[in-house]
């Protein structure tokens, strides 16, 4: 079962989401960081923050303890986030869709190919990243240094998105 997108407020004009396989690690993770970067820019009334995974394992949990644990002590808030199921319903309502690895990619883009007119740009949550692209790696089976590193990678492209936002802000008015 998938839990729908509201639809798309008219006070949002832009929404972000953010996805990968099961929604409670990378893609959480992801999302808290860049909706607190967005909020430090003053941007928080104009865009919203979503995540979503490809699969419905998780759908209503909360974020993995060790990613909440992770953000936590680096002085995030993980409290708020339940896992939810990206449907076709979300490249109409979202205006990008990262992504966080190849067969992620794989997964909605062929989603989004079932939307007669896709609105959302789909890419990968790392092309943003000035550390270079790539994937980030699913950290569920190893441990607590693959939160870090994640983390890491993370915080970097969420600052480079945020210095972007201005521009698609801005290419979304027009």
């Amino acid at each position: 079962m998938t839990t729908p997108l509201t639809t798309r407020p008219t006070t949002t004009p832009y929404r972000i989401a953010l996805v990968c396989l099961g929604n409670i690690c990378r893609s959480p993770m992801a999302a808290v960081v860049l909706a607190q970067r967005v909020a430090e820019a003053g941007l928080a009334d104009r865009v919203e923050v979503v995540s979503a995974g490809t699969g419905p394992w998780h759908v209503g949990e909360p974020m993995d303890q060790r990613a909440a644990a992770r953000l936590t002590a680096a002085g995030y808030d993980a409290t708020r986030h339940r896992a939810r199921q990206i449907d076709a319903g979300w490249f109409e309502t979202c205006d990008l869709v990262l992504v966080m690895d190849d067969q992620n990619h794989a997964d909605v883009t062929a989603l989004a190919a079932a939307v007669a007119s896709p609105r959302a740009e789909v890419a990968m949550f790392r092309d943003a990243d000035p550390g270079g692209p790539g994937e980030v790696p699913d950290p569920f089976f190893g441990g607590s240094d693959g939160f870090d590193d994640v983390l890491a990678m993370v915080e970097r492209t969420a600052a480079a998105l945020v210095e972007q936002l201005p521009e698609r802000l801005r290419a979304t008015a027009r």
